[in-house]
């Protein structure tokens, strides 16, 4: 998982493809961290990305990085019941606490992915297997 959460760090911002009824919806997204042997994702319970990600958790990310690598992490999103992977997303970037607190009444809502596969493939190139 190490390598997964690198690459997504290394890159910045990366791409949250997800499916609404029969079309494909793609999104920018940036809050990721490395916890419990996981990579875990954040997104707001408000947000139509996490309505879709409950009704088919089937999804893919994609990332590049400035050397001509790109990721693509695909597999099934899992919703966290531990509120703890919630308070450390909000810890490691704090601007997001405007967004999700209790006047508000938005949560963030975390997630890793799972039957995952994550290939870092060279332009032009190969595959490497990420997860092996």
């Amino acid at each position: 998982m190490s390598k997964v959460n690198d690459f997504l760090t290394q890159a910045g911002v990366f791409f949250l493809a997800t499916c609404d009824g029969d079309q494909p919806k793609c999104r920018p997204l940036g809050a990721h961290m490395e916890m419990d042997g996981k990579v875990i994702f954040g997104v707001g319970d408000f947000k139509e990305v996490y309505k879709q990600l409950i009704a088919n958790p089937k999804c893919e990310i994609v990332a590049a990085k400035q050397d001509g690598h790109w990721m693509r992490y695909t597999g099934k999103a899992v919703f966290e019941t531990d509120t703890k992977y919630a308070e450390a997303m909000l810890n490691g970037a704090p601007h997001l606490r405007s967004i999700y607190n209790d006047e508000t009444g938005h949560k963030m809502m975390c997630f890793h992915i799972e039957d995952a596969t994550a290939v870092d493939i060279q332009i032009m190139g190969a595959g490497e297997d990420l997860l092996a």
